[in-house]
């Protein structure tokens, strides 16, 4: 399946239609679309630590469904009530305060469903530190 959007366009989208992501500071970029995925930057901040000092549960759970929404709108266009109607998370290893790549397989884009799958990275990419699987709504088209 072939990208729709660029990462420009995607980023206008976003910036316009789910500014709220951006509440406190840019901390999440599209960095790479391709046929049938997309990635995206996450620079954690203080913010997002929990105790302990670990990024936290819901920044990383947030960067796994923004990354999922991107990865829909790129392949069908900017939908804005394509909706999330569910995200499993798996935690694997502790997440430290640097930059993390999350990467989001399209595994099946339907007229009405798309399942995602995401993967969560830091420092050399080669250790999962969370793995998602999601499930999007997709509102019908008006003819």
């Amino acid at each position: 399946m072939q990208p729709v959007m660029t990462i420009d366009e995607l980023h206008r989208f976003l910036d316009t239609d789910f500014p709220q992501i951006h509440t406190g500071g840019r901390v999440f970029s599209v960095s790479t679309i391709q046929p049938g995925s997309v990635s995206m930057r996450f620079d954690p901040n203080e913010r997002h630590l929990r105790p302990g000092g670990t990024v936290s549960g819901p920044a990383l759970f947030t960067l796994a469904d923004v990354t999922a929404y991107a990865a829909v709108l790129a392949h069908i266009g900017p939908v804005a009530l394509a909706v999330t109607t569910s995200l499993n998370i798996n935690f694997l290893r502790l997440p430290k305060l640097r930059p993390t790549t999350c990467t989001c397989k399209i595994l099946k884009l339907g007229k009405r469903l798309a399942v995602i799958e995401a993967s969560i990275f830091q420092e050399n990419g080669e250790e999962l530190i969370a793995h998602a699987t999601a499930t999007y709504s997709i509102p019908p088209r008006e003819m």
